[in-house]
């Protein structure tokens, strides 16, 4: 994206810095050297004098936007400390840290995406609107009394608030837990003919009835529907080209956990 030529308050870039530069969970000095340098950022650290980590990156950040007005190259810090090919091998450690560096740039109108390019969003005015964006999905989905399976199945990407994977990892452990009720091996669509057809191996009623009968057939068209648009997409497209909100996660879960709640009183007919 373009960045435009605005400059951060004082305090944001502070705590930029104590997050990038926190003693314990930030990055090492010889790391931040390595892209105060790469972004064009005099690092300030002076030789022999004992001062924080945090301290001294403040002081170079702070000290570049009083030089070139403008927190562009602040940005390009940011985003080649926080580049996800540096963490591959450690995916929580990159959400943590950009979870917390994105409540600090929710207030300036800016978002380091999971694919490590910043975008454009609305400005937070308070410590709510920064909240709502951070929330942690898990909590969201124990508020609206998720059901367990769904934490069973993708509580490592709840806790990081990655919401593409949240809803993956979801949908293969509501098709999963239909294979280990059925006995069945197969997968997707097929799956669900098999297993809940005319002819079905799982019930979710007494399957009596014709409006019982309706009702089994239409859960059958919600399954089909989920593997469809949620799930067969997602192992199509490349990750950062299958952007999920939130909102659209929070959904989606609730929607795969009405299905859990379905097959809690199944009966398994043949």
């Amino acid at each position: 994206m373009a960045i435009l030529r605005k400059c951060f308050p004082v305090n944001v870039i502070e705590m930029i810095a104590n997050i990038i530069g926190d003693t314990d969970k930030g990055l090492t000095g010889s790391e931040i050297h390595r892209f105060l340098l790469q972004a064009n950022i005099e690092d300030k650290t002076q030789e022999g004098v004992m001062v924080a980590k945090r301290k001294n990156l403040f002081n170079s950040l702070a000290s570049e936007q009083n030089k070139n007005k403008c927190s562009n190259n602040i940005l390009r810090f940011i985003g080649y400390a926080l580049a996800p090919s540096r963490y591959i091998k450690n995916e929580e450690e990159f959400e943590r840290i950009r979870s917390e560096v994105n409540q600090q740039l929710a207030f300036v109108g800016y978002e380091l995406a999971e694919s490590g390019k910043f975008r454009e969003i609305a400005v937070a005015s308070t410590i709510s609107d920064v909240q709502i964006k951070a929330n942690n999905l898990k909590q969201e989905v124990e508020q609206r009394k998720g059901h367990s399976e769904i934490i069973k199945y993708c509580k490592a990407e709840l806790l990081v608030n990655n919401y593409f994977h949240a809803v993956l990892e979801a949908n293969k452990g509501l098709f999963q837990r239909i294979r280990d009720l059925s006995g069945m091996k197969t997968d997707g669509n097929k799956l669900i003919e098999e297993v809940f057809s005319k002819n079905p191996i799982l019930i979710i009623n007494n399957f009596q009835t014709s409006s019982e009968k309706n009702e089994h057939e239409g859960f059958c068209s919600l399954l089909k529907g989920l593997c469809s648009m949620f799930r067969n997409p997602t192992a199509h497209e490349p990750k950062v080209d299958w952007e999920i909100s939130e909102q659209d996660a929070l959904e989606i879960l609730g929607i795969i956990s009405y299905c859990h709640r379905r097959l809690d009183n199944y009966q398994k007919i043949r």
